[in-house]
């Protein structure tokens, strides 16, 4: 398995035209997971998705998949500031957990004109709990499972 600086330059290099762009320069303003900012998580899941293909030998497109990873929650707002308020089912779920992975698709669609699978991968991340939005390729598979992974390791051991 390459090193973590190696990962980190061929994540960079995959990102080429998107890690700079402005919009998602802004992620670096939003926390994630306790002082993880969004833009640090994202970063963070697309090298986790790296390693797992790589290390499994899955053979995904990685372009598609480090894409994916990296948008996967490209919703460009401070999601600690919605109230979790509900009085109905229907209002459950439009909380951030649900929504989030909508919002970040459209983004990337219009900031990146990303393709459909990457689509996928953006939109089934937060799967099971978007129970109907299911992951139909390798690469919306791996993100979603580096995804839980890097999540409990910035929640359970804060950094």
């Amino acid at each position: 398995m390459k090193n973590n600086e190696v990962i980190k330059a061929e994540v960079t290099r995959l990102l080429e035209g998107i890690n700079e762009h402005e919009h998602v320069l802004r992620m670096r303003t939003f926390i994630q997971h306790g002082k993880i900012t969004t833009y640090d998580h994202c970063f963070r899941v697309a090298a986790m998705s790296y390693r797992i293909n790589k290390m499994f030998k899955l053979k995904s497109d990685e372009k598609a998949l480090i894409r994916g990873a990296f948008l996967h929650d490209y919703f460009l707002y401070d999601w600690h500031k919605k109230k979790a308020k509900f009085k109905n089912l229907k209002e459950f779920f439009k909380l951030h957990g649900f929504m989030h992975p909508s919002y970040a698709a459209a983004n990337a669609k219009r900031d990146f004109g990303i393709g459909e699978k990457e689509e996928n991968i953006i939109r089934s991340h937060m799967w099971p709990l978007t129970v109907t939005k299911l992951p139909k390729c390798r690469e919306a598979v791996i993100v979603c499972i580096a995804d839980k992974l890097t999540s409990a390791t910035e929640t359970i051991l804060r950094f």
